[in-house]
C-alpha cells in the first residue's frame, strides 16, 4: 500500500496552529486565589508544547510557565497551562492524537502525524487516545477528523498582524482550559526556601 499523501494545506494548518503558541507566557495573574493579596514572580520554566518535523529537521515549540508567589500566605501558584492533566505535550496535539486514533490504529495515527510534521510516538498516541478526557469537537477536513482546537489556533494565527502575538487567555480558551477555579497551589502553607 502506498503511503497516503496529505494536502499541503492541511499540513500548513497544523503547523500554523502549533507555531502560534511558541513562546507564549502563561502566568497566574496578579492576585492570590487563596487570600486575594498581590502576587510576585517566583520562577519560570519552558515546557515543550509540540515537536515539529520540517524537511528532516525537528523544531521544538515551547511555552513559558511562570509561577507566582504570595508573600502573605506563602503559597506558590502554578499558572494555567494549555496541557491536559498527565500529558507532556500541548492540548491541541493530544486532541489531534485522539481524533486520528478514533478512526485508525495507534501506529497508523503516529505515522500520519509524522507525515503531517508532528512527532508523537505510537505509545504516546495510544496513551492519549485511551485517556478518560472529555469528547473533543472535530471537523472533517480532507476526509480526516481534525480537532476544532487546531483549526481555531490556525485561524487565530492567520488573523494576527506580523509582530502581534496571541494572548494567554485566548490560547487557554481554544485549548479547552477549565478556568481560573482550577489554579492549583504548588506547595502547602509553608514558606519555600529561596526568593
Amino acid at each position: 500500500m502506498r503511503p497516503r499523501r496529505f494536502p499541503p494545506l492541511l499540513v500548513n494548518i497544523i503547523h500554523t496552529a502549533l507555531v502560534a503558541c511558541d513562546g507564549i507566557r502563561f502566568h497566574a495573574g496578579s492576585t492570590c486565589p487563596r487570600c486575594g493579596c498581590r502576587l510576585t514572580g517566583y520562577d519560570e520554566r519552558r515546557k515543550r508544547f509540540a515537536l515539529l518535523i520540517d524537511d528532516e529537521e525537528k523544531s521544538d515549540i515551547q511555552v513559558i510557565l511562570q509561577r507566582s508567589y504570595c508573600k502573605n500566605c506563602y503559597t506558590i501558584i502554578n499558572p494555567p497551562e494549555p496541557f491536559y492533566p498527565g500529558t507532556r505535550i500541548g492540548a491541541p496535539v493530544v486532541d489531534l492524537c485522539r481524533s486520528l486514533s478514533s478512526t485508525m490504529p495507534y501506529s497508523r495515527a503516529s505515522t500520519y502525524l509524522e507525515r503531517m510534521g508532528v512527532a508523537v510516538d505510537r505509545w504516546s498516541v495510544r496513551h492519549y487516545a485511551q485517556s478518560s478526557l472529555s469528547e473533543i469537537p472535530t471537523m472533517d477536513i480532507f476526509g480526516m477528523k481534525i480537532p476544532v482546537s487546531i483549526v481555531s489556533l490556525s485561524t487565530l494565527a492567520g488573523s494576527l498582524q506580523d509582530s502581534e502575538r496571541a494572548d494567554m487567555d485566548t490560547i487557554l480558551e481554544i485549548c479547552n482550559y477549565p478556568g481560573e477555579s482550577s489554579f492549583v497551589p504548588a506547595a502547602s502553607d509553608r514558606k519555600p526556601q529561596g526568593p
